[in-house]
């Protein structure tokens, strides 16, 4: 069985098979980064800066676990489409609290 048929998206897109270290780097950042932004559109609350670090330090150390998980799995990909139901839905807010105060007007 060749595993490279067996990778998702990302991993194959970043040849994990190929170059692990450079790979996996590349997933974790990835991961990393569509985690935070999910964080920040979904679920993000205005915190003092010691407790944003705690829960950033927090996320870093699971988006480690999810990268090993990522190999294999969706999690790179299912971040994108949370990340984008979440950006359509902030656009959709956006564009109902204009309407409304265009409304009120």
């Amino acid at each position: 069985m060749d595993v490279s048929e067996r990778l998702s998206f990302f991993p194959s897109l970043y040849r994990v098979i190929d170059h692990p270290e450079v790979g996996m780097w590349m997933l974790y950042l990835t991961i990393l980064f569509l985690s935070i932004l999910v964080y920040k559109l979904g679920f993000a609350k205005k915190l003092p800066i010691l407790k944003s670090a705690v829960i950033y330090t927090f996320l870093a150390l699971g988006c480690t676990v999810l990268t090993f998980l990522g190999i294999f799995l969706p999690v790179a990909e299912g971040l994108v489409v949370a990340a984008l139901i979440l950006i359509i839905y902030k656009i959709r807010l956006h564009q109902s609290k204009n309407q409304e105060a265009e409304d009120v007007r």
